[in-house]
């Protein structure tokens, strides 16, 4: 059986690195915002109908997930490995409650900054098909773990920055919800399949 102990980080230093990590992106946001005069938090508002098509618009987006996941064919299988591999260690430790608080904190700071900054200052700048692709281009590039996990990340990002408009209004809040559930949901199988994986070993 390998040494878990040695190459699990520790919980509370990760937990407070992402913690900081993720909110901070909202100051990053607003700072930003304050340079380029676009308020990210502009089409941020709490309205039933953007809480209702973000909870429903996270059931595609996690049953695409579930099937990448099961059967991790071709490119697949190294993302697969790669999520095992970096977030497992930790996510086992940690308990439901914090996996869905860091959940919620990536979905609100990556969402306001690149749904609710970057996207409407691109679209001022390059049109609104350029301020579609160069955003989620930008968030698909930062969220390079490998080629396709970084592509997959950007067909995301597309995704949601459609159910942000699906109502024919700017809802913020509606790929926040899909953000953040999904990563709640996504977590949870990551720390499982993690443990199961070391009461296997």
């Amino acid at each position: 059986m390998p040494n878990s102990e040695a190459k699990i980080p520790n919980r509370k230093d990760f937990l407070n690195m992402a913690f900081w990590f993720e909110g901070s992106m909202v100051g990053v946001a607003w700072l930003i915002g304050w340079f380029v005069d676009v308020n990210p938090f502009a089409n941020l508002s709490v309205d039933g109908t953007a809480l209702f098509w973000g909870i429903l618009g996270t059931f595609p987006l996690f049953l695409l997930f579930l099937v990448f996941y099961r059967f991790p064919v071709g490119p697949l299988d190294p993302i697969k490995n790669s999520l095992l591999e970096i977030l497992g260690p930790v996510f086992s430790l940690c308990g439901w409650q914090e996996l869905m608080i860091l959940a919620i904190v990536a979905g609100i700071s990556e969402e306001v900054l690149f749904r609710g900054l970057l996207q409407p200052w691109l679209e001022e700048v390059a049109g609104l098909f350029g301020g579609l692709i160069l955003s989620n281009v930008i968030f698909g590039l930062l969220h390079w773990i490998t080629p396709m996990y970084a592509l997959i990340a950007g067909l995301i990002g597309f995704y949601l920055a459609y159910m942000m408009d699906i109502t024919g209004s700017r809802y913020l809040l509606t790929p926040i919800v899909i953000h953040a559930l999904y990563d709640f949901l996504a977590f949870l199988i990551v720390a499982e399949a993690y443990r199961l994986q070391q009461k296997d070993s």
